[in-house]
């Protein structure tokens, strides 16, 4: 189902359904043609397969949870017809919300759980840190603000993210930014 685009001024939002309750993206126009874009918060769980049809659930794992979210995210920009690559636009922050250990049961094994949360807090950062380094290692890397809570809506996740990014359209037309080009 293609998003439902309303304009109201600068902003653009893409949403799907008749009553959304959060749209996917919403841009600013800014004054010199570029767009800032607000991604929303979503999980490598749940919500990765079911924007992106995934057969598999992922689960407390970081490591393929961190590329699904930025999959989708990327899914989203190419289907809004804003760009076609993640290569195309700048991070300026991604906000992450870490999600405590769905097991061990911290009454029953509270040193197991202690080492879950260290494990999964580890992964995590690696995750992130081998992401822009393989996937945007031309871009810079967005400051980061992380959160540790009981537990998101997606049930399966270890973190949910949301990022506010920066399509530089100077950079587009100058050919710097990535290899296949922008749209927008």
């Amino acid at each position: 189902m293609p998003f439902d685009v309303k304009r109201r001024g600068k902003l653009t939002y893409y949403s799907r359904g008749e009553r959304p309750v959060l749209s996917a993206l919403v841009t600013e126009e800014q004054a010199d043609g570029d767009l800032k874009i607000h991604f929303a918060g979503l999980t490598g769980g749940y919500s990765a397969k079911s924007v992106l049809g995934l057969d598999d659930l992922v689960t407390m794992d970081p490591a393929r949870e961190v590329p699904l979210v930025f999959r989708c995210w990327e899914h989203w920009l190419r289907e809004a017809g804003i760009c076609s690559s993640l290569r195309d636009v700048d991070f300026l922050e991604v906000h992450a919300f870490g999600c405590q250990p769905k097991s061990p049961n911290p009454a029953v094994d509270p040193a197991g759980y202690a080492v879950e949360q260290a494990r999964l807090r580890a992964a995590y950062a690696e995750a992130y840190a081998i992401f822009f380094a393989e996937e945007l290692p031309d871009n810079g890397v967005p400051c980061r603000f992380t959160v540790h809570v009981v537990d998101v809506p997606d049930t399966a996740a270890s973190y949910e993210f949301y990022g506010v990014a920066l399509l530089q359209r100077a950079l587009q037309r100058s050919g710097q930014g990535s290899p296949q080009g922008g749209e927008g």
